[in-house]
């Protein structure tokens, strides 16, 4: 059963029941009224009788006062002895329902009695003397005009109930149909690009859909739009992967083939091979780094160390990278310790350090420098190269992202996964990495390591004069 008559059904049946409960009570507090109105005419009757009725000295009854009494309309009243005698009856030859308990009672009593002329409602009072119980007093009246009114009551309920309850689902219907409407959209939608595979495509928001359906149709956009990303990067990571291996296994496939004519082993071809083979174990060995980084199986070992020391030992590292065609200048240095792992840390200051010395002009400068604020230990790294965009900043951290498209790729060129690894180490240090940069100006990398309490604290003294 469908959403859009489940929902009519269930609000129809609550509705039904509702209507059932409120007319029960509705009948029964009405029923309940009139006839306390018609037991308390009878007990203003029954008084007004009572004080007619005398009795002599030999507890008969005189019922002379009583013969000239005249009742309301639909009034029967009549007078029994002790031993079961009617005594008088009004009107004449009146026989009420009567039985021997009711002459035994002694006290006052109300009792609804169906008979086949009539519907009665009867109080039957019993009379006492001085010398004792003399005889029993019984009033009636006919209960029809109570009866035509619950009927019309009764009717009246019913009529309601069926036109509230076929208004009612008629209502929910239209109600549910258009809140559900688009619903509709959105499953249509759905089925059409699953069956297209077109991600592109985007569920439009209808003018009349509610805030619920809004913010579903939205997050079903947003979910589109992220898989669309990550297909799109996927793609893009399986033609680079597939790029870079295809370079260095063509030359290695070249130099055996020349060795193979030349039937010896030549050493410039053995190097070349020997070149690219690392090439491709350093484009392995980051890719399962990254692999096992987003299943967390990476292990960190966290120790503190002073960070100023590995900073210089990148520094007296990458200098020998730079040699005399770039200037590596070591900048402001504090002294700082802070908790992490030295070798992953190690690794993304080398890494930025590299890149800056791979994407610097000969002549240019690249700047390592440490710096002590407030909350974060700051690795400043600034070159003078190429620069980027506002463009490429964005996908810098991207795998096998370059900046420099047109470049051509020698055999130090990477493979664009350090800064994606570096992001990731930085990342899991709780720190970040800011860069900013400019075309034909250079670019600065600035790794924001959060400092340790005692560190942290340091900071933040006033210096000592």
């Amino acid at each position: 059963m469908s959403l859009r008559i489940r929902l009519p059904l269930l609000y129809t049946t609550i509705l039904a029941g509702t209507l059932l409960l409120f007319g029960s009570l509705v009948y029964g507090l009405v029923s309940l009224v009139l006839l306390n109105q018609v037991d308390n005419r009878l007990e203003q009757q029954a008084n007004q009788l009572i004080s007619r009725i005398q009795i002599n000295a030999a507890d008969k009854f005189d019922v002379r006062l009583l013969s000239l009494y005249q009742s309301e309309d639909g009034l029967s009243y009549e007078l029994w002895d002790t031993n079961g005698r009617l005594l008088f009856s009004r009107p004449p030859g009146y026989t009420g329902p009567i039985s021997g308990q009711e002459l035994l009672r002694t006290e006052s009593s109300y009792a609804t009695v169906a008979t086949p002329e009539a519907h009665l409602r009867v109080l039957s009072v019993p009379l006492q003397s001085e010398r004792g119980r003399v005889g029993l007093l019984q009033i009636a009246v006919d209960l029809m005009f109570v009866d035509l009114a619950l009927e019309a009551l009764t009717s009246v309920l019913v009529t309601v109930s069926i036109i509230g309850v076929i208004f009612s689902a008629m209502a929910a219907w239209f109600v549910t149909d258009q809140s559900l409407a688009p619903l509709g959209t959105v499953t249509d939608t759905a089925v059409q690009i699953t069956r297209a595979d077109d991600l592109q495509r985007r569920i439009p928001l209808p003018e009349n859909a509610s805030k619920e359906i809004r913010e579903l149709i939205v997050a079903f956009n947003q979910t589109l739009e992220r898989m669309a990303r990550l297909f799109d990067v996927q793609r893009r990571f399986l033609q680079d992967v597939s790029h870079e291996l295809r370079t260095p296994l063509t030359v290695i496939k070249i130099n055996v083939d020349l060795m193979e004519k030349m039937n010896k082993a030549d050493p410039e071809s053995l190097n070349a091979i020997e070149s690219e083979v690392s090439r491709m174990t350093r484009l392995v060995n980051n890719l399962l780094l990254l692999a096992k980084a987003e299943s967390g199986d990476v292990p960190f070992e966290n120790q503190v160390f002073d960070l100023d020391t590995v900073v210089l030992e990148v520094y007296r590292q990458m200098k020998v990278v730079a040699g005399e065609k770039i200037k590596l200048k070591l900048g402001e240095m504090d002294q700082i310790q802070i908790m992490g792992d030295r070798d992953r840390i190690k690794q993304v200051i080398m890494n930025l350090v590299g890149n800056g010395i791979q994407y610097t002009p000969e002549g240019g400068q690249v700047t390592l420098a440490l710096q002590k604020s407030e909350h974060f230990a700051q690795i400043i790294v600034n070159d003078t190269g190429s620069g980027m965009s506002e463009e490429e900043l964005q996908h810098i951290f991207e795998r096998f992202y370059r900046g420099e498209k047109s470049r051509k790729r020698g055999k130090n060129t990477g493979f664009g996964l350090g800064l994606s690894i570096s992001n990731w180490i930085v990342k899991n240090h709780n720190g970040l990495i800011e860069v900013t940069s400019q075309k034909d100006k250079g670019t600065t990398f600035v790794v924001k390591l959060p400092l340790m309490k005692e560190e942290a604290a340091t900071s933040l003294e006033p210096p000592s004069k």
